[in-house]
């Protein structure tokens, strides 16, 4: 009896570490068979031995004989699976098929390699990509005025629309043979966050050119004729393009799109000219009331079968001029009382030459996966910057804020329901920061990480929303009377855009990002879905074959690894050393515990999963902060391991353990399946959950860091626009936060000395006049006591108008 349990706890060890290492199937065959010797060779040929070997050689003999496995196993498995697999659209296989995977990938693996990721290149700046940085960029900076763009003129002036065409603000993306900048994707967010961080309208007049629009389509797709007409004119300023995709009835469904072209002949310049015949109705552009070159989105048809036997040929790209015929533009939406041109734009029956298709006639069908493609990168550019601009200016400004403040005799940053928004501005702008310079630099090697930068739009946008609440609870007052002191107001007004376009949050959330992340990321779903809808059943069933025995190992190499490491609590994980050792390894922890529930969703829900948008949102959410942990850890290795930047780290990582916890938890709490979800829970989570919010001690010391002038504070900031200026507000707070802290002591000083009845006065001018006239402090104390009070009354100033001033003027 003993040694048939010895035999039995030696089955479990032998068999747990082959799947917690992930060992081929010749390996699994090997030491099973030398088990099995060393079992007859101790216990003899019994009933239980001879059992045993039944039992191996027809379970391992099916396995490895693929002729057998395939017409057993496979076969019952491919018409299971074809009944089960989600199906999809037109549109929905392009925007799967658009981009590259990155590290989301080794995520989705389970095991990832953070060695690998350690040794990726880091985001790094040129020589002349910093010089337009240090010159052009903070010049413009200078020279923008936000109040008087957003309240006087609701546009930029002329002087900065010509700063930024004559400088090639336009052109951050164009190869330099066509007069552009060639800038790298890193710098590209680098411009927009340092542009963004002064002004909402300019920073968003400059990312629409470089965004997903006329340039980049040319650039991948264009015609080399349409290249070297338009791409110069660009590059200059002399053509602003605006990109026309979202319609009444279409916004994040593409295709809903009513607006649609025809192919047929017309008279075009006294010649009989093939083209299409357009009807259209977009909303929301962004630079369209003065676009001189329209990028369209539409459906096209060719009902006369001109172009070939297909009617129905698909979304299509095509450039216009503002002045074609037919065209009507000009006209403004005012999105949240922002100032950046935007508007709608009509076109009916209007002709076009077939060679305006972008890429010509060959691109015709193809405009879907060609937008795809772009906005696989561009989405991690453009919003992402827009949102870290505001939070590092926030993280440099509340701080400050809350030092100078004071209320009940004290600095409101003392106040520890202050330092817990402080705290969060801070491992916040850090996570952001972090996610959006490790996928740009992903970007810049050469990927398009579509998934991951679906992650990065959504969740950094998110932080951005979350932040700009902190912000305003910190400032009160302040941050909500507009006017030229005010540095939040419209930023805070401004964020649910960010939130709405380049596929709406909650669409992306619940959709996007485990939707199409789980067939694109997963190691095996994509290859699986590709053979099963081979027509060839031969070939389908030995492709499927192939992945399928490979995706059954990795499942239970799930199981095992999920159960361990719950178990050690991921100690055994290897993992790179120093102080972040843990959190790699509890984040290779939940990497298992993810790949493990999300094939077990798969199982259960199969192509009903796409509509079970609760739990596929939670699974994202399980993926996104896997990535984000990760991107804070690369981050925190790129800039040097600075020590003192460790408690904002270690809130940022706790914070994203904490919310995979809770997710986990969420979906194994509605999972339908009761019995599966116990089991989860007993797999995931064996010894309960033990991941907590960041304690009181780590939020203290992250708000202490933001509360003085560290270089963790410069290191969260760095990028935006705090240099020293007449016209910028953060150098007053800088200025205000040193005299303060300079004056502090001095204060104490007067204060003891008031309360032991030494001194009089009815305020701390008067109080301090009192001291210094019987020589408790010094005269040069006196004035630093002074100056602070000034600096201090200069930032926590509001403005204050008359009636006839609130009217708009300059327009």
């Amino acid at each position: 009896m003993m040694m048939g349990f010895i035999w039995v706890v030696i089955f479990l060890i032998i068999f747990g570490v082959l799947a917690y290492h992930r060992a081929s199937l010749a390996i699994w065959t090997i030491c099973f068979v030398l088990l099995l010797i060393f079992v007859t060779r101790f216990c003899g040929l019994t009933i239980a031995t001879i059992f045993c070997w039944i039992v191996f050689l027809s379970f391992f003999t099916l396995l490895n004989l693929s002729v057998w496995r395939r017409r057993f196993i496979s076969q019952y498995l491919l018409n299971f699976y074809r009944i089960v697999m989600p199906t999809m659209s037109r549109t929905e296989r392009q925007a799967i098929s658009a981009g590259t995977v990155t590290w989301e990938g080794d995520l989705f693996c389970g095991n990832p390699n953070w060695n690998k990721l350690l040794s990726q290149p880091s985001a790094r700046l040129t020589e002349e990509e910093q010089a337009f940085l240090n010159g052009p960029v903070e010049t413009l900076c200078k020279m923008i005025n936000d109040w008087d763009i957003t309240h006087n003129r609701l546009d930029l002036p002329p002087e900065v629309w010509n700063f930024i065409k004559e400088n090639g603000f336009f052109a951050l993306i164009i190869p330099k043979k066509y007069g552009g900048k060639q800038f790298s994707a890193y710098a590209h967010s680098q411009i927009l966050i340092k542009v963004g961080s002064v002004s909402i309208t300019a920073g968003s007049s400059i990312a629409v050119p470089n965004s997903l629009g006329p340039a980049e389509l040319l650039l991948h797709y264009g015609t080399e004729e349409q290249k070297d007409y338009y791409l110069p004119r660009l590059a200059k300023g002399e053509e602003i393009p605006c990109f026309a995709l979202t319609s009444p009835v279409a916004g994040s469904d593409a295709g809903a799109m009513t607006d649609y072209g025809i192919v047929c002949w017309n008279n075009y310049d006294g010649k009989k000219t093939l083209g299409i015949r357009l009807n259209f109705n977009k909303r929301y552009i962004t630079l369209a009331p003065i676009a001189t070159v329209i990028g369209l989105a539409f459906k096209l048809y060719d009902p006369e079968h001109i172009l070939g036997s297909k009617e129905d040929i698909g979304i299509t790209c095509a450039l216009i001029p503002r002045n074609t015929p037919g065209i009507q533009i000009g006209r403004r939406h005012f999105p949240l009382n922002t100032a950046f041109q935007n508007g709608p734009i009509q076109g009916e029956n209007i002709f076009i030459p077939i060679e305006w298709i972008i890429g010509g006639w060959e691109k015709a069908g193809k405009g879907w996966p060609m937008l795809m493609e772009c906005l696989a990168a561009g989405r991690a550019i453009s919003l992402p910057a827009s949102a870290v601009a505001n939070a590092k200016i926030l993280s440099y400004a509340a701080g400050a804020y809350a030092r100078i403040r004071k209320q009940f005799n004290m600095p409101i940053g003392r106040f520890e329901g202050i330092q817990e928004s402080l705290a969060r501005i801070a491992a916040y702008t850090y996570i952001m920061d972090s996610a959006r310079t490790c996928t740009a630099a992903a970007i810049d090697a050469g990927e398009k990480p579509s998934i991951a930068s679906a992650i990065v739009k959504y969740h950094v946008t998110e932080f951005g929303r979350k932040l700009a609440c902190d912000g305003m609870d910190i400032h009160g007052g302040k941050g909500i009377c507009l006017g030229p002191r005010n540095y939040l107001g419209r930023s805070y007004g401004a964020t649910p855009i960010a939130i709405t376009v380049e596929g709406a949050n909650i669409l992306t959330r619940n959709m996007i990002i485990f939707g199409q992340g789980v067939i694109r990321c997963h190691p095996y779903i994509l290859s699986e879905l590709e053979a099963a809808r081979l027509q060839d059943p031969k070939a389908a069933l030995i492709a499927f074959d192939n992945v399928m025995i490979k995706h059954i190992a990795f499942g239970m190499s799930n199981v095992v690894r999920s159960l361990i490491l719950g178990l050690t609590s991921s100690f055994i994980v290897q993992a790179p050393k120093g102080r972040m050792k843990r959190y790699y390894q509890q984040a290779t922890r939940f990497c298992s515990a993810f790949a493990l529930i999300s094939d077990v969703s798969m199982l259960v829900f199969g192509g009903s999963l796409k509509r079970k948008e609760s739990i596929s949102a939670r699974l994202g959410d399980i993926l996104s902060y896997l990535y984000l942990l990760s991107t804070v850890l690369k981050h925190y290795h790129d800039q040097g391991e600075n020590i003192d930047d460790l408690p904002i780290v270690r809130y940022a990582c706790l914070y994203c353990l904490f919310e995979m916890q809770e997710r986990f938890d969420e979906i194994i709490k509605n999972f339908p399946n009761r019995w599966i979800a116990i089991i989860l829970k007993v797999l995931i989570f064996p010894l309960g959950k033990g991941f907590a919010k960041p304690r009181d001690s780590i939020t203290h010391k992250a708000a202490q860091l933001l509360l003085s002038p560290t270089e963790s504070r410069q290191r969260l900031a760095a990028g935006s626009f705090i240099s020293a200026s007449s016209e910028n507000v953060m150098a007053d707070i800088q200025d205000a936060l040193i005299k303060t802290i300079a004056a502090e002591s001095i204060e104490k000083t007067i204060k003891t000395a008031k309360k032991d009845g030494c001194i009089m006065g009815y305020n701390m001018m008067e109080q301090a006049k009192s001291a210094l006239d019987k020589s408790i402090i010094t005269s040069a104390e006196f004035d630093i006591f002074v100056q602070a009070e000034e600096a201090r009354n200069k930032v926590i100033a509001v403005d204050d108008f008359a009636n006839e001033e609130l009217i708009r003027t300059g327009r």
